[in-house]
């Protein structure tokens, strides 16, 4: 390959100002849409997710659970031992490696979620096991499906094989680091300069942003729920604008810094905290249902795994999505979206680590211990509702996940702080979801690995707008963006599937070179 076709589309700029501006031209696009008329947006929105959920849910299903499996042949392979990204040491320390990483999975459901799913399954068990809600034997399966949507298959398609192409297509071969690259298997050159590439970068751009503020939307919708239930303060429009523009303002000085400070450090401090507040709720909260819910739920999630994983119900091949969209469907949207991207920025903070200890932190480590949070909050929620019917449920009636977390930590000991912790907690986990998507949207349109700062700054300060305008128009707004975070993966999906071989193929040639 020469010198010239190994160069990037932005070899003569700094910027690829067509993708800036079909990516961010298309998300304020979408703003000016939501602004003008919601409900002619909403229908369109709700159309594209049904079609998206109806036809590409079952090719959704495999797609993550092969992601998984193959994931794991590679491990026992002997071009697992393997070392990538051009280094022959880590950049990083293990321990800042690990945070970096979990951090970016976790700021969506660290917890939003881990407070509202488990308790939700248990309340209305998941159709697979039709087990009687706010039951004892409603415990085990409202934990195992929510194994199942943060677990194994979550974490691997977060890439666990795409990280393995893009580190030798990037460090080896000097292709960009990009997701166009993940389609160099099929289009060769084409994918690189082509207009092949530039839709596949954007169309990752745009599944990030959108699975990106719909955090941060929440984010202002929740602390502003509790900053009025803790401190009486009105939880308004303006409220919740002032929390999202706080936590702009943080992660764009961090993503500024750069990988090796403002993102380090903040996924540092985010561990820590995150570790100390698990601790103290393991300790004070009910110890033995937590250990006994998580191996019991966990036996559950392994016994009916391949059962989980490829569930269709009544829906069938191609059908209405009805649970299925609104709860698989729709995780596997959200975390495929972020894949091509995430991949990206675990590539680069993966220099000089194995192909095997790269699928084992992400694929194994990182999902038991995301489980065992979620065991940890959720669990906790499920013992109060079980010791006292109405403790969780009635705050979380109307599926109201900020209610749910502040109904959990208010009712342990020292309930206000740690709710005010817990708060912090959930500002710092969006936060680092910020920083290091703000980082990769920018390396994604630049020729340098570390991009422009005032480009980083655009796309923080854009995704928190973005957040702002959604949640303004009412709470439709953010939940239209959640539906359209679906629509967004079907491309993304597409760009993912040559890993499935190429990955295989990458590992078995370093095999045969040692």
């Amino acid at each position: 390959m020469s010198q010239a076709s190994q160069e990037t589309p932005m070899r003569d700029n700094r910027i690829h100002m067509p993708l800036f501006v079909i990516s961010g031209g298309f998300i304020a696009l979408f703003c000016i849409a939501a602004l003008v008329n919601l409900d002619a947006l909403s229908a369109a929105v709700d159309w594209g997710f049904n079609v998206s959920a109806t036809y590409f849910g079952l090719y959704w299903q495999v797609l993550l659970l092969a992601t998984f499996l193959i994931g794991l042949v590679l491990c026992v392979l002997p071009g697992g031992r393997a070392i990538m990204g051009g280094l022959s040491a880590p950049e990083f320390t293990t321990f800042q490696w690990g945070s970096m990483i979990m951090c970016t999975l976790l700021a969506g459901g660290g917890v939003f979620w881990a407070a509202g799913e488990p308790i939700a399954h248990f309340l209305y068990s998941p159709p697979l096991y039709g087990a009687e809600g706010g039951t004892q034997a409603a415990v085990n399966p409202a934990i195992a499906q929510s194994f199942m949507h943060w677990g194994f298959l979550a974490w691997a398609i977060l890439g666990s094989l795409s990280t393995v192409m893009l580190m030798h297509y990037h460090y080896e071969k000097g292709l960009p680091l990009a997701p166009r690259t993940l389609l160099y298997p099929l289009f060769g050159e084409r994918a690189i300069h082509g207009p092949i590439g530039l839709i596949a970068d954007a169309a990752s751009i745009i599944a990030v942003v959108a699975g990106t503020v719909g955090p941060i939307g929440f984010l202002g919708l929740q602390v502003s729920y509790g900053l009025s239930d803790l401190f009486g303060l009105p939880d308004s429009l303006v409220t919740q604008v002032l929390v999202i523009a706080a936590l702009a303002v943080i992660y764009t000085v961090s993503a500024m810094t750069g990988l090796s400070k403002g993102i380090q450090i903040l996924s540092k401090v985010n561990v820590i905290l995150a570790a100390g507040l698990l601790i103290f709720v393991l300790l004070a909260g009910p110890t033995g249902f937590i250990f006994g819910s998580f191996f019991s739920g966990f036996g559950t999630y392994l016994a009916n795994f391949f059962q989980m994983a490829l569930y269709r119900g009544e829906v069938g091949i191609f059908g209405a999505p009805g649970w299925l969209g609104w709860w698989t469907v729709f995780f596997w949207g959200w975390f495929m979206g972020y894949g091509p991207l995430m991949a990206m920025f675990i590539a680069r903070v993966s220099r000089g680590r194995s192909i095997r200890s790269i699928i084992i932190m992400l694929s194994v480590i990182a999902p038991i211990v995301t489980n065992f949070w979620f065991t940890i909050i959720g669990g906790t929620g499920i013992s109060m509702e079980l010791a006292e019917p109405g403790t969780i449920s009635k705050a979380f009636e109307g599926f109201n996940l900020p209610a749910a977390l502040l109904a959990i930590t208010g009712n342990l000991p020292a309930g206000f702080v740690i709710s005010i912790l817990f708060l912090i907690l959930t500002t710092i986990f969006v936060a680092t979801t910020g920083d290091s998507m703000s980082y990769v949207i920018s390396a994604t349109m630049s020729r340098e690995d570390n991009p422009p700062a005032a480009l980083r700054v655009f796309w923080g300060i854009a995704m928190g707008i973005m957040a702002a305008i959604l949640i303004s128009v009412g709470s439709g707004g953010v939940s239209k963006l959640q539906s359209f975070i679906v629509v967004t993966a079907v491309p993304v999906s597409l760009i993912l599937l040559p890993s499935l071989w190429d990955a295989l193929r990458i590992t078995l040639a370093k095999g045969k070179e040692n």
